[in-house]
């Protein structure tokens, strides 16, 4: 099944924004006015990284929940419920271990009031065409993850849907399994009586992205919002290392940790904990990035450094906007460059190395920057976590509040700028910390 982009609209997202009320009262933005045309045909990736609300506009596709503003449409009619047009394919498998492989793969026919006759007969053709022949009363314990994903399939193409709709369905699977599965739903989607009209899966993985689709919607993050729509002009099967694959590939690298993901942050004065969120990176992990940037000769790609090292790109931008946060790196179009600063950071000695990341992350991290401002304010020096908690929870969910504040105390007290106490929840300020920052803003 080729897609020409011609097709008849089978959905449309028109403006669409998502917003949750944080504990606090405050507005979380997901998604921020989402413009997207599904049609008959069509293979589409919505591909972003972490927080960039992908799955939860697949969930808004699959009328799972409602927008708080703009419309979706099947064949025209807005939705108000799930989608009649719509079968999802989830993570984490989502089999009833109750029920045998048939009777999961009926399970949506039941909720249609489909007769049982009917129903075993539609349920028994779905296993045969995912290849699960012989395992109709196996239970879901007995099955290896590759084979609980067929099921998965098998309970979604039951239903002859309009849309396929895939939640990462291969990220929980091993990596050779889940390049099995990707070839094989390539080759069911290519054969004439494929029992469904448009698939739409979400991924955080390029390649994959590449290799399944004919178009790749790139989100960006915080809020959500759409930032490319690239066709893939290349015939199926593809071959990843064809300078065309390849060249996509970089180029979508490059929107992903482009200067609007991947920058420097904003002067001190400017940024606010909740404007310039910490990046969820170790210390260790973000220095291990700059130093193999520096013993590469001070410039790396991207896309060469995830291929050398199996990073997924959700495993690696972390790190690389924390070192970028801090100034030790600067990103632009997927080719990260050592700075001068994180030239000394990893050359340096360890204890000359903490006064330097000490330096930057009291500087450049804004929540870092904010934490030791209230403690030098305390009388004695010493703040609760909660209190920095609460403020954090105005602008994050209660996890990413938390999130930020571990990431924080974790820099910090590697920094020495202060010490955290778990058992009292209290923040106390580092005294030869103090002294010197006293010292250097004087200066």
């Amino acid at each position: 099944m080729t897609s020409t982009g011609t097709g008849a609209v089978l959905l449309e997202v028109d403006r669409v924004g998502m917003s949750f009320t944080g504990a606090a009262g405050d507005t979380l933005r997901v998604l921020d006015a989402i413009d997207l045309t599904l049609r008959d045909g069509e293979f589409v990736a919505l591909l972003g990284r972490s927080g960039s609300g992908k799955s939860t506009l697949l969930r808004t596709i699959a009328g799972l929940i409602a927008p708080t503003s703009g419309h979706v449409r099947y064949r025209g009619t807005e939705l108000d419920g799930a989608n009649p047009g719509a079968a999802l394919v989830f993570q984490s498998f989502a089999l009833m271990p109750w029920l045998t492989v048939q009777d999961n793969v009926e399970l949506g026919l039941v909720a249609r009031g489909v007769p049982p006759r009917q129903r075993s007969r539609q349920a028994l053709a779905a296993i045969d065409l995912i290849g699960l022949d012989g395992f109709e009363t196996a239970y879901p314990k007995e099955l290896s993850g590759g084979m609980r994903q067929r099921v998965g399939f098998a309970r979604a193409l039951v239903l002859e849907p309009d849309l396929l709709l895939m939640d990462e369905p291969f990220s929980a699977l091993d990596v050779l399994t889940a390049e099995n599965l990707r070839t094989e739903l390539v080759n069911l989607w290519e054969t004439d009586d494929f029992p469904t009209k448009c698939v739409c899966i979400v991924t955080h993985n390029i390649e994959e992205a590449v290799l399944l689709a004919d178009r790749v919607v790139v989100l960006g993050a915080n809020p959500g919002r759409i930032i490319a729509d690239i066709a893939v002009p290349m015939d199926r099967p593809r071959d990843r290392r064809a300078p065309g694959f390849e060249l996509l590939v970089d180029q979508i690298y490059g929107l992903l940790t482009g200067r609007d993901t991947a920058r420097a942050a904003p002067e001190p004065d400017k940024s606010t904990p909740t404007a310039t969120p910490l990046p969820d990176a170790s210390v260790g992990g973000l220095a291990g990035l700059v130093e193999l940037v520096y013993t590469s000769g001070g410039r790396v790609d991207l896309a060469d450094v995830a291929d050398d090292l199996n990073f997924e790109i959700d495993d690696l931008l972390p790190l690389v906007d924390a070192a970028a946060l801090l100034g030790f790196l600067t990103v632009d179009s997927g080719e990260v460059t050592l700075t001068d600063i994180g030239a000394r950071f990893t050359s340096a000695d360890i204890q000359a190395s903490k006064q330097i990341f000490a330096e930057q992350v009291r500087h450049r991290a804004p929540l870092v920057r904010t934490i030791c401002q209230g403690l030098r304010g305390s009388t004695d020096g010493t703040l609760r976590a909660s209190f920095f908690l609460d403020l954090l929870r105005r602008g994050f969910s209660r996890e990413d509040a938390q999130r930020q504040l571990d990431t924080a105390i974790a820099w910090g007290r590697y920094a020495e700028l202060y010490d955290y106490d778990a058992d009292d929840d209290e923040i106390t300020a580092d005294e030869a910390a103090a002294e010197f920052a006293d010292v250097r803003d004087g200066w």
